[in-house]
């Protein structure tokens, strides 16, 4: 189906190949929006979308889904290619997966020029990217609010700082400064995912790329530069370069699920030192011949990223605890055990 129109709504040969292998009946739709026990499914490009009710199964916009029969609810779900996953947020389901997007190729962490950079967020925003099998691109959005070249450079900086390797780019929504480097990674069928706090501009360069006003944005409250009750749902939007662009609502806390290697890979620094400790079970904290103390002591290595790191090795280490309690209460999900286990003793 690579040559038909579900091509042009991001289908791949990958997909091609679970659907051959899997003998499946009907006619694939990918999920354009997400409200809440709904669907809209667009099987095609010039095809009228489904408004189908999710029943008892886990979907995420920019799912490619089955459709019953009778075009009321999702039959199914086709394999992920890829899915941006968190810790579910409410109450009482701190030890259940919540996927934002699925099926993306790329993910900006956009983070606005207006507040101080945050390296703590971007930490664990790179964690969430790397496991979710897309690529990370680091966007400092609202350059048009800052006059100072020097306050620019500082944040990105700042931010490459824990970023290794990632592309970390200014742009501005409003003049349209770096939007061309952008469009850049949205080229024909590629899927585009955003994550940020609220109010940090994802809207706004949303609107800047697809060249309309397709995302609601409210007035600024004066003082801290913050949109009001921006987007209330998951939605994926044509982009005038071929590709697909996902916004999920604002995020205001990253909170982490079971990581495969997304911590691993955020601190690849901290995991390369650990390689070269004396002891396997090394925890960092005294042992002779650390590598990474004496990294640390050397100015090598800045203290508060091996702390970051323990606190979110600690916290995934806590949630698989939770799992577990789940297994044992009856929940008989199977438990990940990430590469991380072992490295602090």
């Amino acid at each position: 189906m690579t040559d038909s129109p579900e091509a042009a709504l991001g289908w791949t040969p990958e997909l091609d190949a679970i659907w051959s292998a899997g003998g499946r009946i009907g006619r694939p739709g990918r999920v354009m929006r997400l409200d809440r026990g709904w669907s809209t499914v667009r099987q095609s490009i010039a095809a009228e979308p489904l408004r189908v009710r999710n029943i008892g199964i886990d979907v995420a916009v920019g799912d490619w889904v089955i459709p019953s029969a009778d075009g009321e609810k999702v039959e199914s779900v086709i394999d992920r290619q890829s899915a941006f996953v968190r810790r579910a947020s409410h109450e009482g389901a701190r030890a259940e997966a919540h996927t934002l997007a699925a099926n993306i190729d790329v993910v900006f962490l956009v983070h606005g020029l207006n507040s101080p950079p945050n390296q703590r967020r971007l930490e664990r925003e790179l964690v969430l990217a790397f496991d979710s099998g897309a690529q990370p691109v680091v966007v400092l959005s609202k350059l048009d609010l800052v006059d100072d070249p020097a306050v620019v450079a500082n944040s990105v900086a700042t931010l490459e700082a824990v970023a290794f390797g990632v592309p970390v780019h200014a742009v501005s929504g409003v003049t349209h400064e770096g939007l061309e480097t952008l469009r850049d990674y949205a080229s024909v069928g590629r899927t585009i995912a955003l994550l940020g706090a609220s109010g940090v501009g994802k809207s706004t360069i949303i609107n800047a790329l697809v060249g309309d006003a397709v995302q609601r944005t409210n007035d600024v409250r004066m003082g801290d530069q913050r949109g009001r009750h921006t987007t209330t749902a998951a939605e994926l939007v044509s982009l005038p370069t071929g590709g697909w662009l996902l916004d999920t609502p604002g995020v205001r806390a990253v909170s982490l699920w079971l990581s495969g290697q997304g911590i691993e890979r955020a601190f690849a620094d901290v995991f390369d030192l650990m390689d070269h400790c004396r002891f396997r079970n090394c925890k960092h904290e005294d042992e002779p011949g650390c590598a990474v103390l004496a990294a640390i002591a050397a100015g090598d290595l800045a203290a508060v990223r091996l702390h970051s790191l323990k606190r979110l090795v600690a916290e995934e280490a806590a949630l698989e605890e939770e799992q577990r309690a789940h297994v044992r209460a009856g929940d008989r999900r199977g438990v990940h055990r990430p590469r991380t286990e072992g490295r602090f003793g």
